[in-house]
């Protein structure tokens, strides 16, 4: 006999919660956004409106009598940046040819469980893929941290957060917001174009420290995402000057290594994949790695499509049964003078 919608359905909300932590879980800036309370659900509205920290929020009074009057005025702290949702939806199907071959309910809910792990691990690609180089073909209305992709003579014209011009100079804008008039949105920037092998590691402390030295309380970049080649050649670096190692191996199978406190992960979209179109040398305009503390990047869902399923039914016209997941998100950076964008150190 073979299984009821209801049941199906059912089994497969339990997977999809299973196969939901295990997204997070492989993709390391997800996992450490979660692990610091940056997934936050949002009550619908046709965009997501979220505050942005621009300066200090008062002024503060020393006190030498105890009779000075307080200084109660507010600085303008806080302004809205807004974001379109980005919807999206992916079904999990199910063809009577697919049953007929394998009888038992056990065996259709593997099926069905087959079909939503392909559909997350393409998931977990196309995010990866947007945020980090804006190069999904699919996810195209999530935010991304490329703002490199569709600039031609530097600058941030695309739309994504981190401008490839030094802190000061941005002109671009983030969430409706001029990163020429608040500065706070302007993200910390280091060309490493001498080689790493010469100025790596001097280029990667200088950056670390202008990430920290400019947040609203002095915490640093807890989370390095670089490419293949830069992970490499630090690793190679730390080894040729015979100095300690401290490479793990995290959940989900990832090696990563250490730079003061932050943990620092290889992304197979970084690289010389991801080049500032008009930049012809070899390594030239490349993205090298992204200095982030993750306690200023949220990821915004609504609270009412977070990847829910329906329940499955049978598709009219055709011999099949499906399920839709269905996903409204959207990320965002608070504080873009705590973010860091180092390019060209591939040797």
């Amino acid at each position: 006999m073979a299984i009821s919608n209801e049941i199906l359905s059912s089994t497969m909300r339990i997977l999809l919660d299973e196969a939901v932590d295990q997204l997070f879980e492989a993709v390391p800036l997800l996992s450490k956004m979660r692990e610091r309370g940056g997934v936050v659900t949002y009550d619908g509205g046709q965009k997501l409106d979220v505050p942005a920290i621009l300066e200090e929020h008062s002024s503060i009074t020393q006190l030498s009598s105890g009779y000075e009057p307080v200084n109660l005025a507010i600085k303008d702290v806080l302004r809205n940046m807004s974001y379109e949702w980005c919807d999206f939806v992916a079904p999990v199907v199910i063809t009577k040819s697919e049953e007929l071959s394998n009888k038992g309910e056990r065996a259709i809910i593997d099926i069905a469980e087959a079909r939503m792990t392909s559909v997350m691990g393409m998931l977990q690609r196309e995010v990866e893929k947007q945020v980090l180089a804006n190069a999904s073909s699919i996810l195209t209305n999530l935010g991304t941290f490329n703002g490199l992709s569709q600039s031609t003579s530097g600058g941030n014209t695309s739309g994504g957060f981190f401008d490839n011009q030094a802190f000061g100079s941005q002109t671009g804008s983030v969430g409706g917001l001029s990163k020429g008039t608040f500065a706070r949105l302007q993200n910390q920037f280091a060309d490493s174009n001498a080689g790493f092998a010469t100025t790596g590691i001097q280029d990667m402390t200088n950056l670390y420290l202008d990430c920290q030295l400019n947040t609203p309380d002095g915490s640093a970049p807890d989370l390095i995402i670089c490419s293949k080649q830069f992970y490499t050649e630090y690793k190679d670096l730390l080894q040729n000057q015979e100095r300690y190692i401290d490479e793990k191996v995290l959940d989900g199978g990832r090696l990563a290594l250490a730079f003061n406190g932050a943990m620092l992960h290889a992304d197979p979209f970084l690289g010389s994949s991801v080049q500032i179109p008009g930049s012809t040398a070899t390594n030239e305009g490349i993205i090298s790695a992204y200095f982030l503390n993750t306690k200023y990047i949220k990821i915004g869902f609504d609270s009412a499509a977070q990847f829910e399923m329906d329940d499955f039914k049978d598709i009219s016209g055709y011999v099949s049964r499906s399920a839709n997941i269905f996903t409204r998100m959207q990320i965002y950076v608070q504080h873009l003078a705590s973010q860091g964008l180092l390019v060209d150190a591939e040797a």
